[in-house]
């Protein structure tokens, strides 16, 4: 039985009429991208995604974001918009912050950022308002930059500039955004990384309380795309007290699970750190965006997102995500958040009891990730392109020290968010676990056209893969993808 929430049963005819209909529209004007739309939901209905930050969004969730609030332009926030017209904008973004408020126990939500990268970046400059714009400008007796004299607005950019960060490194499982050099967030802070134990793949709180006490950042930022134990956050805001350090935690990838109250106690962030980003897609099963949790301290520097980092909010998104954050406040959610973990350590049992070798030797949350170079002497692009032509999606993944680097990596990251709201259970997670270890074990590393050892290209019988492809696609006809839909 599908765990997609569902509109009841005398309207999922009105919901398979509506996105019919919707297509005839687009059909209309471009058929290929139509096309390309149904198509898309016919892969997905085929395909084991097992990609850890992907998910299915209901149809009401789909549904929401195709409508005139995507015409509005309303900068500013509730009640303070630097357009007029936004009364109606107004009623779903505070809708979106009151259900994001109740759903976590935050103090303050923003709904805005269009992504997680844009909510990482309103909170490391929401910190850097209240940390070292705000003290500038009362030493200064400004009441805005634009105050400032010239000198006083150079030292402060020079001030801005020159803060610490310290984030996860990215092979331990941390992610590009919490301080990787080639992105924005390596560029705009003096960064140092912290890792995980080389014998365990754990967290070492020790040692990144050593590494804090050296490096006394103005941000620790905690939280992973790739880490596949939990994170006592009780802990990482003792060292971010100890060192004057702002606690910002990362939960993009687990904010389902805290939702869900599968992640409480010293495990749920958002009673810990000063602020807390998010996706609101991923375990959280909501539209594509970002949104910021933070408490009262922070709340007016968050609320200037937009101009500070953003540009236009996206309306249909936010109404999208109060939507979806209506759908996680049901008792139905919990039990979906609960399975997450339970199919995701199922999967990690029935992988290592065929041999293969997971980092960390199992999962606390939603996803693992699997050693494919000790395992199967492939790298994870070539396990990937394999799995794909079987009917699988993954995506490689750098683990701990990796030798073959951040694109072709050593790892595979497998998550059972969407699989889970299809309805998989444990069962089917072992049966995953033999498709996985089949199509690996019988994929051999490619050669170039010189004969050169690659690392990207990979060998595999079409046999194998047709095979694999085919037993995917029956173990899929039991749990069918929107059901109610029929597009034909």
């Amino acid at each position: 039985m599908s765990h997609v929430p569902q509109p009841a049963e005398a309207t999922a005819a009105t919901a398979s009429t509506a996105f019919r209909s919707a297509l005839e529209v687009i059909r209309g004007v471009e058929p290929r991208v139509a096309d390309a739309i149904g198509q898309e939901l016919a892969d997905q209905r085929e395909m084991l995604k097992l990609i850890a930050s992907e998910n299915y969004a209901s149809p009401a969730t789909l549904l929401t974001m195709g409508n005139w609030f995507s015409d509005k332009y309303a900068e500013g926030t509730i009640g303070r918009r630097f357009y007029a017209g936004c009364r109606n904008v107004d009623t779903v973004e505070a809708l979106a912050a009151e259900h994001a408020r109740e759903l976590f126990g935050a103090q303050h939500a923003y709904a805005q950022p269009h992504s997680g990268i844009d909510a990482n970046l309103v909170a490391f400059w929401a910190v850097l308002a209240q940390r070292v714009e705000a003290p500038a400008l009362e030493r200064a007796g400004a009441r805005q930059v634009n105050d400032l004299t010239e000198q006083d607005w150079e030292t402060l950019r020079r001030d801005l500039g020159n803060q610490r960060m310290l984030g996860m490194s990215l092979d331990a499982g941390g992610h590009l955004t919490h301080g990787f050099r080639p992105n924005i967030s390596g560029k705009m802070f003096n960064q140092r990384s912290y890792g995980t134990d080389p014998e365990t793949g754990l967290l070492d709180y020790e040692a990144l309380r050593a590494t804090a006490r050296d490096f006394r950042p103005m941000i620790i930022v905690a939280g992973y795309s790739a880490y596949p134990r939990l994170v006592n956050f009780r802990i990482m805001r003792e060292i971010a007290d100890e060192v004057g350090a702002t606690l910002m935690v990362d939960m993009a990838h687990f904010a389902g699970l805290v939702a869900g109250k599968v992640l409480t106690g010293d495990f749920d962030p958002v009673p810990h750190a000063q602020i807390v980003t998010t996706t609101t897609h991923k375990s959280l099963r909501g539209p594509r965006g970002g949104m910021v949790l933070c408490d009262s301290s922070l709340a007016d520097q968050v609320d200037r997102g937009c101009p500070m980092v953003l540009g236009g909010p996206l309306p249909h998104v936010m109404a999208a995500k109060a939507v979806a954050l209506a759908e996680a406040r049901q008792d139905s959610f919990r039990d979906y958040a609960q399975r997450v973990v339970d199919n995701a350590r199922a999967l990690a049992e029935g992988l290592m009891r065929r041999g293969a070798t997971l980092v960390t030797g199992g999962t606390d949350n939603h996803l693992n990730l699997i050693d494919v170079a000790s395992s199967y002497g492939l790298t994870g692009r070539q396990a990937e392109a394999a799995l794909l032509a079987s009917g699988i999606v993954t995506n490689r993944n750098a683990i701990p020290a990796d030798p073959n680097g951040a694109w072709y990596t050593s790892g595979i990251r497998i998550g059972t968010p969407a699989l889970t709201t299809r309805g998989l259970g444990t069962g089917e997670m072992d049966e995953i676990a033999g498709l996985i270890d089949t199509v690996l074990s019988a994929t051999q590393p490619g050669t170039t056209k010189k004969g050169i050892p690659s690392k990207a290209q990979h060998v595999l019988e079409e046999k194998t893969a047709d095979e694999v492809s085919q037993r995917a696609t029956d173990l899929l006809s039991g749990f069918p993808l929107y059901p109610g839909i029929d597009l034909s």
